[in-house]
């Protein structure tokens, strides 16, 4: 990309955009109100590419992309490896998670005024790499300068990201080094805000009380949100874990889990409730389906379980609103308060701690590797018996 013509101040260029820092090639549109770009076709044009919304890691990246990346930036092999053959053997969770993390990268602003991504990976070294995970681990900087929501699991799932991309990029000359290796981890939340039993059935209750209200009714919420939570706790889930349920899940003999993080597979017997609440989601996306005339997948792995309005699969962040507002409605109704809040994640460790049975059969149904991580999700005290009990005492 040309390096186009000199730059002067433009009171009417977005206040969030530092001028000075604009890639060359891109300009505001001081009338209209939009970046464009311009481009040779014949004779010079110009065209859109984004609205005043843009952010500058936006603008960056729209220039990489019109310009090719650079061979010397992070991006660049981060590019590569997505294209590679050992990304597209991945699980599709996997690869959508890694997406989400170079998309994370792509936004990072550093203190150059680049986003993360755009850096030369040769001058990536360990504490630049350790900066960027505490940077992430604090969250986004509110007006007063503070940090109200911690994010340390994004911010790991990134450091993992680059560890493995780094390693895939070692092996085929585009780094000499993994400056992910040896990097700490953010310190995650260990409170998992398990819900009490009684305080998550009647929660689950009142979701779907309010589930079946008319859409956009006060009150009302996502149809699919209790059944959703319902198969969480029984099959002891994670979120990416229920979104991609499908009609190919559905087992004579139980759900099937495709479990992610390296924990093995397993099936959950079916029961009343569990058969209700999936039942309960076929037959609402059969309805949407009809209504809308989408053509049914013949493949029964192609056949979503959960979708939203439109008829696709619900995404995250669609579940993650969802859960949002029913956690909003359940404390309205005094169900819960601020400080028992509680995530999806939370009803797979009630999930877990409600398994009956020696912890063998709760990590055979968690489908953990390790024992150690059947212990963090089983909240279970023991009953033991005292010691002496039963014993001669002289």
């Amino acid at each position: 990309m040309t390096r186009g013509r000199k730059r002067k101040y433009d009171a009417t260029v977005p206040q969030h955009i530092d001028q000075t820092k604009i890639p060359n090639g891109i300009y505001w549109h001081r009338q209209r109100h939009f970046w464009y770009t311009i481009y040779a076709d014949g004779k010079s044009r110009s065209k859109k590419i984004a609205d005043k919304t843009a952010r500058l890691s936006d603008l960056f990246r729209i220039a990489d992309e019109l310009s090719g990346l650079d061979e010397q930036m992070l991006d660049y092999m981060l590019d590569q490896f997505e294209q590679s053959d050992k990304f597209k053997s991945l699980k599709k969770a996997t690869q959508d998670d890694y997406q989400y993390c170079r998309r994370v990268l792509q936004n990072f602003e550093t203190k150059l005024g680049v986003p993360f991504a755009k850096l030369n990976r040769k001058r990536i070294h360990r504490p630049i790499v350790q900066k960027l995970i505490d940077e992430l681990a604090k969250g986004e900087r509110a007006r007063d300068g503070s940090y109200p929501k911690p994010t340390p699991a994004k911010a790991n799932h990134v450091l993992r990201y680059l560890s493995r991309a780094f390693e895939w990029g070692i092996n085929r000359g585009y780094s000499e080094e993994n400056p992910a290796s040896g990097v700490e981890a953010a310190v995650e939340r260990a409170d998992p805000r398990m819900p009490e039993l009684i305080t998550m059935r009647a929660v689950i209750a009142l979701w779907r009380r309010r589930g079946s209200f008319p859409s956009r009714r006060k009150g009302s919420l996502s149809p699919y949100l209790w059944a959703v939570a319902e198969i969480a706790y029984r099959c002891r889930m994670r979120n990416v874990e229920v979104r991609k349920l499908s009609d190919a899940d559905a087992l004579p003999e139980g759900v099937y889990v495709d479990r992610v993080k390296g924990s093995r597979d397993n099936v959950t017997r079916w029961i009343p409730a569990l058969r209700e609440a999936w039942d309960f989601l076929v037959q609402r996306r059969n309805a949407i389906w009809a209504k809308r005339r989408r053509p049914v997948p013949l493949r029964a792995e192609d056949r979503p379980l959960i979708v939203a309005e439109d008829g696709a699969r619900v995404s995250k962040e669609a579940l993650k609103s969802a859960w949002a507002r029913g956690i909003e409605i359940a404390m309205e109704a005094k169900l819960i308060t601020d400080a028992e809040r509680f995530g999806l994640h939370g009803l797979k460790h009630r999930g877990i701690t409600d398994t009956a049975g020696t912890p063998d059969k709760k990590q055979q149904a968690s489908g953990h590797i390790e024992r150690r991580m059947v212990h963090r999700y089983d909240h279970e005290v023991p009953l033991v018996e005292p010691a002496g009990e039963g014993a001669d005492i002289d």
